[in-house]
C-alpha cells in the first residue's frame, strides 16, 4: 500500500510526520497549482465546486507518483463533500487508475466501529508496535497544533511587525524546513524553535493596523492556492487577519461532536442570527462574523467556492449583521475561472474601504 492525500491547507505536513514515524508508504502531491486544478476541471463535473476539481488533481498527481490508495476524511454534515469520495472513485475508475479510498468518517456517520476498522488499515501497514503508534499520532497531532500557532500569530502579528515581511519569511521558512526534515522527532523540534521565534518576534504594539477576520467555507479558507495566497496579500498590505478554522481546529470540533461540546463559543455566538444546523461550517461563520465585531475587529471577508449551498445560505446573512453588528464584510467567490487582477482589485478595495471608514469614525470624533 502507497498512501497518498488531497491537500487542505498545512495537513500534509501533520500527514508527513505522521507517516515517517509510522514507517507508512506514502507520496504527498505537489502543493496546489494551477495544473492541479486544470487536470482536475478536465474530468470533474463542470457544476462541481472547486474543492473536488482540486482534489482530482491532486489525486492523480500521486497515482503518476506510485500511489494505489487515497486518504480523505468524511463530510460535516449535509453537504456535497460527503459524497465526493464515490464521484471521484468513478471518475479514476474512468480513468483506468485501479486505486482503493479509505474515508475517514465521522464517528455519527459510520460509527465507532468501523471507524476503528478503517483507522486499522491505514495502522495494519506500519510495524510499529501499538505505543509506538499512539506515540506517532499523538506527535502529528502536536505538530498541526503548533504550526496553526505559528500560522495564527504570524498573520495577526504582520500588522505590528517592526521589520516589515519578517512574520512572512519566518512562516515560509518555518513550512520549507519542516517539510524538507524526514525524521519526525526533530521535524517536532523545529516546529517548537519557531514557535518561540515567533512569539519572540519585534512588534510594536503602538501601531494600530487593519484588523480582518478571514471566514467562510473551511477548504477555500485554510487552502492558500484557492482563495489567491489572501492571506500573504494582506500581510503584505500590513494588514492583521485571524481565522478560527484550521486543521487543528477542524480535528478537535469532529471529536467534540461525538459529545456535542463542539465549538460552543462559535455556535453560541450564530445564535442570534442561524439557530439551526444547516450543514458545512454555515454555523460557525456567522459565528466567526459575529466574534469579530465583538472583538473589534475592522471588517471580515467570507470566502467559499461557487455552489457551496451552506455559504450561499451564510451569504444571505451577513449583511444583516454587517448592518446590526456595524462590520463591513466582503465575499469572495472562488472557482477556477476566478481572475487574479479583479480579486486583487476588490481586496485593496475593501482595505481603502475600511481605512477611509476608521478616518472618518475617528474624525467625527
Amino acid at each position: 500500500m502507497k498512501i497518498t492525500i488531497p491537500h487542505m491547507g498545512n495537513v500534509y505536513i501533520a500527514v508527513k510526520i505522521l507517516f515517517d514515524g509510522l514507517g507508512i508508504d506514502y507520496v504527498i502531491p505537489p502543493l496546489n497549482n494551477k495544473e492541479a486544478l486544470s487536470l482536475g476541471s478536465k474530468y470533474s463535473p463542470e457544476e462541481i465546486c472547486l474543492p473536488f476539481k482540486l482534489m482530482i488533481g491532486n489525486y492523480i498527481a500521486g497515482i503518476k507518483s506510485g500511489a494505489d490508495t487515497i486518504l480523505l476524511v468524511g463530510s460535516c454534515g449535509p453537504c456535497r463533500f460527503g459524497e465526493y469520495s464515490e464521484l471521484q472513485l468513478k471518475i479514476l475508475e474512468y480513468l483506468e487508475y485501479n486505486v482503493d479510498f479509505i474515508v475517514i468518517d465521522a464517528v455519527k456517520s459510520i460509527g465507532m466501529r468501523e471507524l476503528f476498522n478503517r483507522i486499522q488499515i491505514v495502522g495494519s501497514e506500519s510495524k510499529k508496535r501499538f505505543p509506538g503508534k499512539i506515540n506517532s499520532v499523538i506527535r502529528a497531532y502536536n505538530a498541526m497544533c503548533i504550526l496553526d500557532e505559528i500560522e495564527s500569530q504570524a498573520h495577526f502579528k504582520a500588522g505590528y511587525e517592526k521589520n516589515k515581511g519578517e512574520c512572512k519569511r519566518l512562516l515560509n521558512s518555518c513550512k520549507s524546513e519542516v517539510l524538507s526534515c524526514n525524521q519526525p522527532d526533530k521535524a517536532l523540534k523545529i516546529l517548537k524553535e519557531y514557535q518561540k521565534r515567533i512569539k519572540n518576534i519585534a512588534v510594536d504594539y503602538s501601531k494600530n493596523p487593519i484588523k480582518v477576520a478571514i471566514i467562510g467555507e473551511i477548504y477555500t479558507v485554510i487552502e492558500p492556492f484557492t482563495n489567491l495566497f489572501i492571506e500573504d496579500v494582506l500581510m503584505d498590505m500590513s494588514v492583521s487577519t485571524k481565522r478560527n478554522l484550521t486543521p487543528s481546529w477542524w480535528l478537535k470540533d469532529m471529536l467534540l461532536k461525538i459529545i456535542k461540546l463542539n465549538s460552543m463559543k462559535l455556535l453560541k455566538a450564530s445564535n442570534e442570527f442561524l439557530p439551526l444546523y444547516i450543514g458545512g461550517h454555515a454555523r460557525e461563520c456567522v459565528g466567526e462574523a459575529v466574534l469579530a465585531s465583538r472583538e473589534g475587529f475592522d471588517g471580515a471577508i467570507q470566502i467559499f467556492p461557487m455552489g457551496c449551498m451552506p455559504e450561499i445560505v451564510s451569504k444571505a446573512i451577513l449583511p444583516t449583521i454587517s448592518r446590526e453588528k456595524k462590520l463591513p464584510m466582503l465575499s469572495l467567490i472562488v472557482d477556477e475561472m476566478t481572475g487574479e487582477a479583479g480579486y486583487m482589485t476588490r481586496i485593496e478595495a475593501f482595505i481603502d474601504l475600511l481605512e477611509r471608514r476608521r478616518e472618518h469614525v475617528f474624525a467625527g470624533n
